[in-house]
């Protein structure tokens, strides 16, 4: 007898859950009116965005909400586990979409993007007070309304500076999606024609920077609406254009599409893509590792099979797997159709929506949404944005007694924020890898901290970050219960550099390194990245010094020859 293709999938999921009982200590509680949200998003489904992201770096998440009609943006600070409303010297009024905090000019405050549908985007420049500058204009940015939905950002030239992807979607599909280099000195340019970008509209919702192929670049995949719109994935060249391969890489799929959800599901080191679609089923595209996606949505359980929009990866439980929440647009349960969807990830990367997890009543019309931790416990909550008359819901979690890490990046050479960064950890034999993005999933920003469940595990073995500019930084044996800020090329001079008798300072560097140890005539040759050379010279214990400023900033290789010893070291300029 042949098996329905489907059937079999079911049978074969069925026997899994059944041999691999999962042993759920998830429980979710919806707290927004306790813990001082206490906001509608409106009678439309064109809802804004929301951001749970600390925008004032004092170590607690906070949560910025997008709104429509004649609304304002509103701003809550979590006040040590509450939120409290405040504003700031800037109003924006109107329909806006998605809310971005963002460090544009590398100044270590966080500035304010706001993409909108009835009037232009605004940029906001942080003086480091939370006083505001509107430098929309002057950054460069268009002042009319381009019925703009989303805004991602991302590193694409790897100069340093985070350069902007914003999503048009008008009714006519006429507007174009655009690509904003960002020169470095306050302003961004239009580069959409001159990098390959579409010139015609897509009816686009959002879109996400990520490294498809882990070649070093930062892509691009936008999700857009109706099925005379298939997906768009733009692979970068590395020489500042892009070309669409979207059906080299089977991205193109073709579906009324809302999110650009990425995260690595099953942990095999390769950045995969959920997305969000009507009634027909959502999309779980598996990276292959070979510049292919296969769709294993059906094989995983995630289909959803509803109105599909915000949808989050989340360890939930802290188990060292990857659960996931779908938001829904129906809300009517008696009707057989999900509301909503908590997905627990079980023995080989499958899905199935437990009953206990504290969702039973998650029956609203809801869209955007963002993980963040409301309490610092180290478990990931999430804000949901609902249609009135439902106010928006935020779900927090229980926690339990599985041991977590949260990893949170600061850029040196790569941008400030470290968009763009792959951190790798093991702990307890099992590897587990989270990226950095900057505007994901359907119009959200997530928490800058990266969260990693540890199950039982009281020792990471190790943490690696892969930062954009091509340094690598490792921390061996770390405590798990912890927030951990890391800055790019730490660990060259803490480390690495106190093992060797040749001691190298200031690294990172501004461009002048002076070298210890120099007993006795010194050969040193330095390279950059490429192999190219650099310099050549002589040290000795009088003229000890090495000259960078003549260089572009990046990382550099300095070799140190003496009485038949030779190091390489790593340095990086800044």
């Amino acid at each position: 007898m042949k098996l329905n293709r489907n059937i079999l999938v079911f049978f074969i999921c069925a026997i899994v859950l059944v041999v691999q009982p999962v042993h759920s200590q998830i429980f979710f509680e919806e707290q927004a009116n306790a813990l001082g949200i206490n906001i509608s998003g409106g009678s439309t489904v064109r809802l804004g965005g929301v951001s749970f992201f600390d925008y004032d770096n004092d170590g607690w998440d906070d949560l910025t909400f997008g709104t429509k009609d004649v609304d304002p943006v509103r701003f809550f600070k979590n006040n040590n586990g509450t939120f409290v409303e405040e504003t700031f010297n800037i109003n924006i009024n109107g329909h806006s979409k998605q809310v971005i905090w963002v460090d544009y000019d590398n100044d270590g405050d966080n500035d304010l993007f706001v993409a909108r549908l009835d009037a232009n985007n605004k940029l906001f420049q942080n003086d480091g007070n939370f006083n505001f500058t509107d430098v929309t204009a002057s950054a460069g940015f268009s002042n009319a309304a381009l019925i703009s939905y989303g805004a991602s950002f991302g590193d694409y030239d790897n100069d340093g500076f985070l350069d902007v992807f914003i999503s048009n979607k008008d009714d006519d599909g006429i507007i174009p999606n655009q690509l904003y280099h960002n020169n470095g000195d306050g302003t961004f340019t239009d580069v959409s024609v001159a990098a390959g970008i579409s010139t015609v509209g897509h009816l686009s919702f959002c879109s996400a920077f990520f490294d498809y192929d882990k070649d070093g670049y930062l892509d691009i995949y936008i999700s857009n609406d109706r099925m005379n719109n298939p997906n768009i994935m733009y692979h970068n060249n590395g020489d500042g254009t892009f070309t669409d391969t979207s059906a080299a890489t089977g991205t193109n799929i073709i579906a009324n599409a809302m999110s650009t959800t990425i995260g690595d599901y099953n942990y095999d080191g390769w950045l995969d893509i959920y997305v969000t679609n009507t009634s027909e089923g959502n999309f779980l595209l598996k990276n292959n590792g070979d510049g292919t996606f296969t769709d294993m949505a059906n094989y995983t359980g995630t289909l959803f099979h509803s109105i599909g929009w915000g949808a989050i990866f989340l360890d939930a439980d802290n188990d060292m797997d990857l659960d996931m929440y779908v938001s829904g647009m129906i809300n009517n349960p008696n009707i057989g159709v999900l509301t909503s969807a908590f997905y627990e990830s079980v023995p080989g990367y499958i899905f199935q929506i437990p009953s206990n997890a504290g969702f039973a009543n998650d029956n609203y019309r809801s869209f955007a949404n963002a993980i963040g931790d409301v309490d610092n416990n180290g478990y990931p909550d999430f804000i949901v944005m609902n249609e009135s008359p439902d106010n928006h819901t935020l779900w927090q979690n229980s926690g339990g007694t599985n041991n977590w890490l949260k990893v949170k990046l600061e850029g040196v050479i790569s941008n400030k924020n470290g968009i763009g960064s792959w951190i790798e950890i093991m702990a307890n034999g099992q590897v587990m890898y989270r990226y950095t993005l900057c505007g994901e999933g359907f119009l959200s920003q997530n928490s800058a901290s990266e969260f990693f469940g540890l199950g039982t595990a009281t020792t990471i073995d190790y943490i690696k970050v892969n930062w954009l500019s091509g340094v690598e930084d490792m921390y061996y044996n770390v405590n798990p219960n912890q927030t951990l800020t890391l800055v790019e090329g730490e660990t060259l001079s803490t480390n690495e550099f106190s093992q060797a008798n040749f001691h190298l300072t200031p690294n990172p560097t501004t461009g002048i390194i002076q070298v210890f140890n120099i007993t006795q005539p010194t050969k040193t040759v330095v390279y950059d990245v490429a192999g190219r050379l650099i310099d050549e010279m002589t040290l000795t214990s009088v003229n000890h010094t090495i000259n960078l400023k003549a260089q572009a900033k990046g990382m550099y290789f300095v070799t140190l020859e003496q009485g038949g010893r030779k190091v390489v070291k790593k340095v990086v300029l800044q």
